[in-house]
């Protein structure tokens, strides 16, 4: 994946590129910036590093800044100097440069969520980027699910299955349990994730099993649902406790994955918080950290 969009207007600068890299557990983001200022970003596996310093390597850059579980190591195999940046504070000014610059006047306080194999949230005030939590639910727990329950291959293929699918064929919700009128909640409300594959059919009634919900597609978006439903109420508490309105998504996780997007909007909305999700998102940390090198980060 490339694109030469960039997430900001820029000027000229020297002739070498300058070059972000955010390796994590299982993509690593490299973000490049040319000498007119534009951005050109690719995404690569992280199980072998070396195709990653041979990709880094061949830019030349002039400057490098590294984040993510593996930069120390990539540092190490580099023979090009390089500044280490620190995961959350690389997240902080990347999500600087691909936010609308109208949505940041609004109130320099935001959650900035990031989606990748598990999920850290940063509440982002004054341009300070602090973690104020997380969970371990994230694009690791779609993966490992999804390729148990549907047999899916790839990250890409769950995406897939997940936007043909509905949840509705395997989690309970409250109408499913209760009468309209019986308790003060709305009937499409989940009421427990992957409930409905627990349930028997009736004696009477053999055939009242929904045997459609062991479907590839209906598991797929269930999982979906659970990491997008627990992800977004975890915000939205933090949000509470925070005082801050404006809850912005990004990370990997989100990348091609309408029916993740589509549980955290409508979750962030019931809550009563505003959503916004990152263009280029997974790419956050891999641009921060290229600024901030650009700019002398130690």
């Amino acid at each position: 994946m490339e694109s030469s969009r960039s997430p900001i207007s820029s000027g000229r600068q020297g002739r070498a590129p300058a070059v972000g890299v955010d390796l994590g557990a299982t993509l690593t983001k490299i973000a490049q910036r040319d000498h007119e200022g534009r951005y050109h970003l690719e995404l690569m596996p992280s199980r072998a590093v070396d195709p990653i310093v041979a990709k880094v390597s061949a830019l030349g850059p002039a400057s490098i800044g590294l984040t993510g579980g593996g930069a120390a190591r990539l540092a190490n195999l580099l023979e090009l100097p390089s500044h280490t940046v620190a995961e959350f504070d690389a997240w902080g000014a990347g999500a600087d440069r691909l936010l609308d610059p109208e949505l940041i006047a609004q109130g320099s306080r935001y959650l900035l969520v990031s989606l990748g194999t598990g999920t850290s949230v940063l509440l982002i005030d004054g341009g300070r980027a602090v973690r104020v939590g997380g969970t371990a639910l994230g694009g690791g727990t779609v993966l490992g699910l999804g390729s148990a329950l549907t047999g899916a291959n790839s990250f890409e293929e769950l995406c897939l299955l997940a936007s043909k699918g509905s949840r509705r064929h395997v989690d309970l919700v409250v109408s499913d349990i209760y009468s309209s009128g019986e308790l003060p909640l709305p009937g499409d409300l989940t009421a427990a994730s992957f409930g409905k594959l627990g349930l028997t059919p009736e004696a009477s009634d053999p055939s009242s099993a929904d045997t459609d919900g062991k479907s590839p597609e209906h598991l797929a978006a269930a999982i979906m649902g659970l990491v997008g439903e627990n992800v977004a109420l975890i915000c939205g508490g933090l949000a509470a406790a925070t005082q801050a309105e404006t809850i912005v998504f990004g990370g990997s996780t989100l990348r091609s994955n309408p029916a993740l997007v589509t549980v955290l909007e409508g979750v962030t909305a019931m809550i009563g918080r505003n959503a916004h999700f990152l263009p280029d998102g997974e790419f956050g940390g891999a641009l921060g950290a290229l600024e901030l090198a650009r700019n002398g980060a130690p």
